[in-house]
C-alpha cells in the first residue's frame, strides 16, 4: 500500500529514516510552500526539479523527465538514500507533484515511497502543524545511487501503436471536456488521441478529494480495463503529470506494470498527429 491517510504520518515518520516531501508545480509554487507547509517538510518543485523542460513542447511535452542521474543528484541534497522512508503530499489532493514524485521515486526502484490521500487539506483537518519556516537543504551529500529509469516509459511511436491495437489500451486520464475536444485550457489544440479512452483521474477521489479504497480502485479498473494485461495499458493526461495519479491508483488496485505517456496530449498535439473529438 503507498497510499496513506494524513493520520498515518506520524506513526510512520516515527520509526526509522524518514523524509517528508513537499511537492508542489506552478509559477508560485515556491511562494504557496513558504506561505504554509506541514513542519519538517523539504520543497521539491514540479516545473524544476521534477522536470527537465526542453524550448519546444514539441519535444517531450511540456513536463519531460529530467535525466535520472540528475534525479539522484536532487534526492542526495534531499537526504534521500535507497534504504530512506519517503512521504509526499501536495496541494492538490494528491493530484498533481506528488502522484509525479511518487512515481519517479518508483521509477528508480524506491519502495518505501507513500503520497497522503487528500494532500495538505488532509493534512490541516488532521491537525498537524503547519509552519512558514523552511527546512535548509544538505549541501555535502552522496548522490541517490542511480544511473537510469527502470519503469516502463513509452514514446509517441508506440503510443500511436498501441492506439490501433486492441491488445493495448490508451487511458486518457484529463477532464472529459478536453478529451472531447469542446475546449482546451492549455494545449494549443483540443481533442484526443484516436483510440484512447477517457478514464477522468478525478474519478480516482472521492468528493472530498482522497484516494478510493483499494477495493473501490479494483473495481473501477476492473470493469474499465477488462482482460488488458497491465503491461499493455499506457496511461497519458496533458503532460506526464496527472497520468501519475492513475498509475498510483492502479498500483493501489493491484495492477502493476502499466507504462507512462510522458510527452502526453502537449507532446501529441504539437506533432501534427491525428486528433479525434467527441467520445469514442
Amino acid at each position: 500500500m503507498t497510499i496513506i491517510k494524513a493520520s498515518e504520518i506520524k506513526p510512520l515518520s516515527a520509526t526509522g529514516d524518514t523524509v517528508i516531501i513537499d511537492a508542489r508545480g506552478g509559477a508560485d509554487a515556491e511562494d504557496r510552500f513558504e506561505t504554509e507547509h506541514l513542519e519538517g517538510a523539504l520543497f521539491v518543485n514540479l516545473e524544476t526539479d521534477l522536470s527537465e523542460k526542453h524550448e519546444n513542447a514539441a519535444v517531450g511535452g511540456r513536463h519531460p523527465l529530467p535525466e535520472a542521474v540528475k534525479f539522484g543528484e536532487l534526492l542526495g541534497t534531499l537526504g534521500i538514500t535507497p534504504s530512506t522512508r519517503v512521504i509526499v503530499y501536495d496541494d492538490k489532493r494528491g493530484a498533481m507533484a506528488a502522484a509525479r514524485f511518487w512515481w519517479m521515486m518508483k521509477a528508480i526502484g524506491h519502495e518505501e515511497i507513500y503520497v497522503v490521500s487528500g494532500g495538505l487539506e488532509a493534512i490541516k483537518k488532521e491537525g498537524l502543524n503547519i509552519t512558514d519556516e523552511t527546512e535548509t537543504l544538505l549541501t555535502e551529500f552522496p548522490a541517490y545511487p542511480v544511473e537510469n529509469w527502470i519503469s516502463p516509459v513509452v514514446n509517441i511511436e508506440k503510443v500511436a501503436e498501441a492506439a490501433r491495437n486492441n491488445d493495448y489500451v490508451v487511458i486518457d486520464v484529463r477532464e472529459n471536456f478536453r478529451f472531447r475536444g469542446e475546449s482546451e485550457p492549455i494545449d494549443l489544440v483540443a481533442g484526443h488521441i484516436p483510440g484512447a479512452i477517457n478514464i477522468p483521474y478525478l474519478g480516482n477521489m472521492d468528493a472530498e478529494g482522497n484516494f478510493l479504497s483499494s477495493d473501490e480502485l479494483r473495481e473501477k479498473y476492473k470493469v474499465a480495463l477488462g482482460d488488458h494485461k497491465p503491461e499493455n495499458i499506457i496511461v497519458h493526461c496533458g503532460s506526464g503529470v496527472t497520468a501519475c495519479h492513475t498509475l498510483l491508483a492502479l498500483e493501489e488496485a493491484g495492477i502493476e506494470g502499466a507504462e507512462l505517456y510522458v510527452g502526453s496530449w502537449s507532446e501529441w498535439s504539437r506533432n501534427d498527429r491525428p486528433v479525434a473529438t467527441g467520445d469514442l
